[in-house]
């Protein structure tokens, strides 16, 4: 199945939902377009009982190089341009999306790609790709979360160096400060990222729901209330269906 949108690719196959960002000569800018277009394949996503999980991709040469300054830049103000971005929240509907979300990053993985890719569960990373975040060097402040997302993969001291200055970096470097979970090839990156979406679609949903809660509530609890949490959360999910036999 695929559905048609001037700036996306919609498809579902496997009990994956595969939204690829598809504006490769603007390098995927996020455009006032593409936000309202993604906003409609979220939702889809969130009310498809049929979708499993979520692959997010880019066409061409990147993922996505950022907001599209063309357009944005175009605004009176910065504060019209970013109520602009915020007319949809896409943002919000990724993060409270019931269904685990598989990012794969190429090319460039600039400011709103990379944040768009730090609300995923699980990233992977092309070897070539080039982060940044570079909104402070522009005079602005992230808007769509990479001041919140960032220091929680990276550590505040990485995320303050990585934000004040805007400086690329590597998809190794990415790695290891915990950006992304994997790398591979260019070639071998859909692929995998395929993969990792197509296993997650088969686990009961109620065991991710469960399992991603655990981890974002408890970051913010004493370890006892924690613990507590855990087991809260364990005994609700001892009646999901088993997991599928592993080949």
């Amino acid at each position: 199945m695929s559905a048609s949108f001037p700036t996306i690719i919609y498809e579902k196959s496997c009990g994956v939902a595969h939204v690829s960002l598809n504006r490769p000569q603007q390098l995927n800018a996020y455009s006032v377009a593409m936000r309202d277009d993604f906003a409609q394949a979220l939702h889809a996503v969130a009310e498809d009982s049929e979708v499993g999980s979520l692959l997010i991709t880019g066409q061409g040469r990147a993922f996505c190089a950022g907001a599209d300054l063309s357009e944005f830049g175009t605004a009176p103000s910065q504060v019209i341009a970013r109520n602009v971005r915020w007319q949809r929240d896409v943002w919000g509907q990724l993060l409270e999306l019931p269904k685990p979300i598989v990012v794969a990053v190429h090319g460039y993985c600039i400011g709103s790609g990379l944040e768009i890719a730090l609300l995923a569960d699980v990233r992977v990373a092309a070897e070539d790709t080039v982060f940044s975040m570079p909104e402070v060097r522009l005079g602005m402040v992230p808007a769509a979360g990479g001041s919140q997302t960032l220091p929680r993969h990276a550590g505040p001291s990485r995320a303050l160096d990585l934000l004040f200055t805007g400086r690329r970096f590597s998809a190794f470097e990415a790695m290891r400060m915990g950006l992304v979970s994997r790398t591979a090839p260019a070639q071998d990156l859909l692929g995998l990222a395929w993969g990792v979406a197509v296993r997650l679609a088969e686990v009961p949903s109620g065991l991710l729901t469960a399992m991603r809660a655990a981890l974002r509530d408890g970051a913010d609890l004493p370890i006892t209330e924690a613990l507590q949490h855990e087991r809260r959360l364990a005994a609700a999910t001892l009646n999901l269906d088993r997991l599928p036999e592993t080949g």
